[in-house]
């Protein structure tokens, strides 16, 4: 009679199957459901990472440039592919150097530039406020009094960013920051010369924000 040896010494359990086919839970949530405090992704932490990476990489860089000695030529081994391979070396790291040096110009060039334009456009934005300062003097009513205070203060904090008025008279009429609205003839003069200033012109540094318009007294 045959010999019929047990089934399951043959064949898999059925635990060892239940356990391969078990399905896997991930738990996704944000936020821990018994301490309520936030849980941080990998992907979060990445992006983190990747940033401060990103945002230090330029000191990095100059850390890495500053750090890096040239070998000079006399300590070249010797050899003709020795020296070769070393003077490539100081070469590349030269140019590397440069290259550096250069770039860091230009950002602060670029942010040098860009400071000023905002100091013009603000200055810009302030000639009609003092137009109407001007005018209001002209008609007396900044004599005295805390208005007259306060145009004086206005006026000194604008001269600490570069602020300059054109607003003199018998002086050689200069087209580039006069605007001649009238010509009339004057007396003892060998050049045309402002005799009037009608409205006053503003500067910054060497760039004219607006020029003055002028009754210009010409050579009779």
């Amino acid at each position: 009679m045959p010999h019929h040896g047990n089934d399951a010494e043959h064949s898999p359990s059925n635990n060892e199957g239940n356990e391969q086919h078990k399905p896997v839970i991930r738990d996704n949530r944000k936020v821990d459901p018994e301490t309520g405090a936030a849980r941080h992704t990998q992907g979060s932490a990445a992006e983190s990472n990747a940033a401060a990476a990103e945002g230090d990489a330029l000191s990095q860089a100059e850390e890495i440039l500053n750090g890096v000695e040239v070998p000079a030529e006399e300590s070249v081994a010797p050899g003709a592919a020795a020296e070769a391979a070393a003077a490539e070396l100081r070469n590349d790291l030269l140019r590397l150097q440069a290259e550096y040096v250069n770039y860091r110009k230009r950002v602060e060039r670029d942010r040098a530039v860009a400071g000023e334009m905002a100091v013009i456009g603000v200055l810009n934005s302030l000639l009609p406020v003092l137009d109407d300062v001007d005018a209001a003097r002209q008609h007396g009513d900044l004599v005295d009094g805390p208005f007259a205070a306060i145009a004086a203060k206005l006026e000194n904090a604008l001269k600490t960013y570069g602020l300059e008025r054109i607003a003199e008279t018998g002086v050689e009429f200069d087209p580039t920051i006069h605007e001649a609205l009238i010509q009339q003839p004057g007396e003892d003069i060998e050049v045309d010369t402002v005799s009037q200033v009608l409205r006053s012109g503003y500067k910054s540094g060497e760039r004219v924000l607006r020029a003055a318009q002028v009754i210009v007294a010409v050579p009779a």
